[in-house]
C-alpha cells in the first residue's frame, strides 16, 4: 500500500525560529507557554517524581544539569508545547509547592524574590482530563513531601531554579515540530508505537478539521495507554497482517506504516481513493444537515479493519470505533454475552463463549495465544458481516482456533502465527462476499490430540460437535 509517509528531515533554518538553553526559572517565566488541548494527559507518577528529584540531588554539585529537551510550535505569540509537557507540568508543581511551603521561611532574600516573581508570571493551565487531575494532585503531594524535608536545602532550591536547564527548540511549522518530536523520541526515551502514530496523525489533520482536533482525540487521550497498546498489538496489527497472509507476531515501531495511509486533501485523484473520498464527504455532509437536529441521527463512517487508512481525524475515529468493537467481542457483561442472555445465539455458540471464558487452562500463555486468534477472527467476521449467521461463525472459528490447542502440548507465539498462515481463514473471510462462503469452509476432524485435564471442557465441546475422534 502506498502511504503518504514523509521521512524525518532535519528542521531548516527557516523553520527553526529559536533554539537555546533555559534555566528552569527562565522556562517557567515564559508567560506565553500553552499546553494544547490535543496533548495527552499528564501521566507522570510518583516513580517519575522521585527519580527526577533524586537526579537533581545527585548532580547538585555540578555547574549545571540538563533535564531534557522541550519542543515548541511557535504560533503568533504563543509557544505551544509539542514535547516536554510532562516535565513542564512537574516543574510548575514544584515551584507552586516551594512558594506555598518554603518561600516565607527562606533566609535567602534572592530566592524569596525569585519565587515571588515566578508566582506572578507562571502559567496556570486548566485540565479537563480526569487522569491529569488525579496525577497532578498525587504528584503535588509527593513533591511537597520532598521539598519539606530538611535535606532539601536552600542551595538545592537555587540549583533547581537556576542551574537545572532544558534545551529548547521553537519551530514555526507544526509538521516540522512533530517530525522533530518523533526524531527526538526515536533517539531518546522509548515511546510506544501508538504514541508515534498519534503524533503522525495529529499533524495530518486538514485545515478544515483543526477546530475538531481537541474533540476528536479526547476519547483517545482518556483511554488507558495499556488498552491502546493492546488494541494495536493484539487486534488491529494482527488482523491487518493476517488478512494479507503476512506474519504478525510482535507490533513495534517498524510496523507503524501499516497504520499510515492517505491524506484526502493532498493525495491525487487516483481511482482507488475515490470511494474513500465519497464516503468521507458524504458522512460529514449528512451529519451536518439541519434535519439531524430534528431526528438526532448520526451516521458513522463505514470503517473496515483492512481498509486503507484515512490520515488525520478519521484515524482517531477509527481507533475509537474499534475500541468499542473489541469490547463487544471480549466484554463479559455486554456484546455477544448479552445475546446469550437474550437467547439469540443457537447451536453450540453460547456454550463455546461460556467455555472459553471459564475452562481451567484459559489463563496459560499458550491458551491466551489461542484466544487471540479466536477473538481476532471473530472481530473480523463481525466487522464484515455484522451479526448475520453469527452463531455458525462462532462455531467455525472455535474449531479452527482451538484445534491448535488440542494438537500441541505447548503453544508459543510462533505456533499461533504459523497456524494462522498455514490454514488462513482470515484470507478466506477476506475473499468471501456472503457469510455462507466462510461458514461452509471445510475443517478437518481431529483424530489425534494431546489430552490434558485443563482442556477437558474444550475436548468435550469438540466431541459434541463431531470434530474429535477417539
Amino acid at each position: 500500500m502506498k502511504t503518504n509517509f514523509r521521512p524525518y528531515r532535519k528542521p531548516t533554518s527557516s523553520t527553526v525560529l529559536a533554539k537555546g538553553i533555559l534555566s528552569v526559572s527562565a522556562l517557567l517565566s515564559e508567560s506565553k507557554l500553552v499546553i494544547p488541548r490535543y496533548q495527552r494527559p499528564y501521566k507522570w507518577t510518583g516513580k517519575n517524581i522521585n527519580q527526577l528529584f533524586s537526579d537533581i540531588a545527585t548532580h547538585k554539585d555540578k555547574s549545571s544539569y540538563r533535564l531534557g529537551t522541550i519542543v515548541f510550535h511557535q504560533e503568533e505569540d504563543n509557544k505551544n508545547i509539542v514535547d516536554g509537557q510532562q516535565r513542564i507540568i512537574t516543574l510548575l508543581l514544584a515551584v507552586c509547592a516551594l512558594v506555598r511551603l518554603r518561600r516565607d521561611t527562606l533566609e535567602r532574600k534572592d530566592l524569596k524574590e525569585q519565587l515571588s516573581v515566578l508566582e506572578k508570571v507562571m502559567i496556570n493551565p486548566k485540565f479537563e482530563s480526569k487522569i491529569s487531575k488525579r496525577n497532578i494532585h498525587t504528584n503535588y503531594l509527593a513533591i511537597s513531601r520532598i521539598i519539606s524535608r530538611s535535606d532539601f536545602t536552600e542551595e538545592l532550591i537555587h540549583f533547581l531554579l537556576n542551574r537545572c536547564e532544558v534545551v529548547t527548540f521553537a519551530l514555526n511549522d507544526i509538521s516540522e515540530a512533530f517530525q522533530f518530536f518523533d526524531s527526538q523520541n526515536a533517539r531518546g526515551r522509548d515511546l510506544e508505537p501508538h504514541d508515534l502514530l498519534k503524533a503522525y496523525h495529529l499533524r495530518e489533520f486538514s485545515e478544515s478539521d483543526e477546530v475538531l482536533k481537541a474533540e476528536t482525540v479526547a476519547y483517545w487521550e482518556n483511554s488507558d495507554t495499556r488498552e491502546l497498546a493492546s488494541l494495536f498489538a493484539q487486534y488491529l496489527y494482527r488482523v491487518r497482517n493476517w488478512s494479507k497472509g503476512v506474519s504478525a507476531r510482535y507490533f513495534g515501531k517498524d510496523d507503524t506504516p501499516l497504520f499510515k495511509g492517505v491524506k484526502l486533501e493532498t493525495v491525487a485523484h487516483f481511482p482507488y481513493v475515490e470511494q474513500l473520498r465519497i464516503a468521507h464527504h458524504f458522512v460529514d455532509h449528512y451529519n451536518q444537515q439541519y434535519e439531524r437536529r430534528i431526528d438526532g441521527h448520526v451516521l458513522d463512517f463505514p470503517f473496515h479493519l483492512d481498509q486503507i487508512i484515512i490520515n488525520g481525524r478519521r484515524f482517531f475515529e477509527m481507533i475509537a470505533h474499534y475500541q468499542k468493537k473489541v469490547s463487544v467481542i471480549r466484554g463479559s457483561s455486554s456484546g455477544l454475552h448479552k445475546l446469550i442472555e437474550q437467547g439469540e445465539l443457537d447451536g453450540f455458540a453460547g456454550s463455546i463463549l461460556q467455555t472459553i471464558d471459564s475452562y481451567s487452562g484459559r489463563n496459560r500463555t499458550g491458551d491466551r495465544y489461542i484466544r487471540t486468534i479466536f477473538d481476532c477472527l471473530l472481530l473480523y467476521y463481525n466487522d464484515k458481516f455484522g451479526y448475520v449467521e453469527i452463531s455458525r461463525a462462532i462455531e467455525k472459528i472455535f474449531i479452527w482456533a482451538y484445534s491448535l490447542r488440542l494438537k500441541m502440548q505447548a503453544v508459543q507465539i510462533a505456533s499461533m502465527d504459523n497456524h494462522v498462515l498455514q490454514n488462513n481463514l482470515f484470507r478466506v473471510l477476506k475473499d468471501s462476499t456472503q457469510p455462507s462462503e466462510f461458514i461452509n469452509y471445510s475443517l478437518p476432524v481431529l483424530s489425534e490430540y494431546k489430552k490434558n485435564r485443563k482442556t477437558q471442557d474444550i475436548e468435550e465441546l469438540f466431541k459434541q460437535m463431531k470434530y474429535l475422534e477417539g
